[in-house]
């Protein structure tokens, strides 16, 4: 089959399948490798050790697939109703989480269109990944022509904004490739750079994940420094400042995906009934959620520190009960907390 006549089958697929932008590139050693390497070297990934542990990996895409000559870049929007402002008691979440776990929808999308693939060409080699394999995505779906990297490092698009998810089906057959896009166009715009509360875009393109709301309430894997426990505010899991002050995001659509759409109490979230949950409570209630990647230990503690970020008087008996947790950390968040709270229930407590 010829180049142009499969990657037009492909993307039209994709579309059906629910994918919003489809653009192809060859596979190529990424562009931006040593910035990689600049990122890693300057300890910007914290604790995130799978990234420099599969380094190597991210040195081409042949890594993930042997032979492979072209990626098709997708994007699917996600952009859902917009989140209520919680008022003392209530945390956030961040959009992409509210709903369930895009992965497992994505993935079945990627297989359906890997299969549609070899229906095609029969001898062809394809795989689909979605954002837990060694591969560049932003960078390819910038050579794909699906928009560019932005200066709070997510990729962003005229018409979706940034909201939106990378996926990937990579094929060892030639596609007819789209045109790269060369030119950003942020200009001389700082808002994102500015709102960051903990300061986390060190300057234009360049993240310390380490100070990233989202990598705090994430990937870390203890308790949130105390220095950096207030710029959280009331969110437990991720954040979307850079992301609600890009005036590209101002007139992106809505999806109409359901697997986005916010599950019943998520928006927003009570703290103290989260406060309260023990770990089988955690895995029922966020069953197929992306949240449950910050495991009851971080959700917890999340929870006590935006309850102290806010504080809300009747949440004081579940932070009470929280200084008998198990767990220390839980202890020592619900202490935090309450410190913070001037009542004469928290002073007896304390003496």
């Amino acid at each position: 089959m010829l180049p142009e006549d499969l990657t037009a089958k492909l993307k039209s697929e994709a579309q059906r399948l629910g994918f919003d932008m489809a653009g192809a590139t060859a596979a190529i050693v990424p562009l931006r490798l040593t910035a990689l390497h600049r990122w890693l070297a300057d300890g910007f990934a914290g604790q995130m050790e799978y990234i420099p542990r599969r380094a190597a990996a991210y040195e081409h895409p042949k890594h993930i697939l042997d032979g492979v000559r072209s990626l098709l870049m997708l994007a699917m929007n996600y952009r859902t109703e917009e989140p209520i402002a919680p008022q003392p008691g209530q945390g956030t979440i961040a959009r992409y989480a509210l709903g369930t776990d895009y992965h497992d929808a994505i993935r079945e999308r990627l297989h359906a269109l890997a299969d549609f693939h070899r229906g095609l060409t029969p001898e062809a080699a394809v795989r689909g990944v979605v954002d837990t394999a060694p591969l560049l995505e932003r960078e390819f779906a910038e050579l794909a022509g699906l928009g560019w990297v932005g200066k709070n490092t997510l990729l962003l698009n005229r018409k979706l904004g940034s909201w939106f998810v990378l996926a990937a089906l990579l094929t060892s057959e030639t596609l007819l490739y789209d045109e790269p896009t060369t030119t950003g166009h942020c200009g001389t715009c700082r808002a994102c750079i500015d709102a960051c509360p903990t300061g986390a875009i060190v300057e234009p393109y360049r993240l310390d994940a380490r100070k990233c709301i989202s990598y705090l309430t994430i990937e870390l894997r203890e308790p949130i420094p105390p220095e950096q426990r207030e710029a959280i505010g009331q969110r437990i899991f991720g954040c979307d400042i850079c992301q609600d002050v890009c005036p590209y995001n101002r007139r992106s659509p809505p999806t109409a995906e359901a697997v986005y759409q916010p599950r019943p109490g998520s928006n927003p979230i009570d703290l103290a009934e989260l406060l309260r949950m023990d770990e089988a409570a955690v895995r029922r209630r966020f069953r197929g959620s992306p949240i449950l990647r910050a495991k009851r230990r971080g959700l917890v503690c999340q929870a006590a520190y935006a309850l102290g970020n806010s504080p809300d008087p009747n949440a004081i008996p579940a932070l009470m009960e929280g200084l008998g947790d198990t767990d220390p950390a839980v202890r020592e968040a619900c202490a935090w907390a309450l410190e913070r709270y001037d009542c004469e229930e928290v002073t007896a407590k304390r003496k």
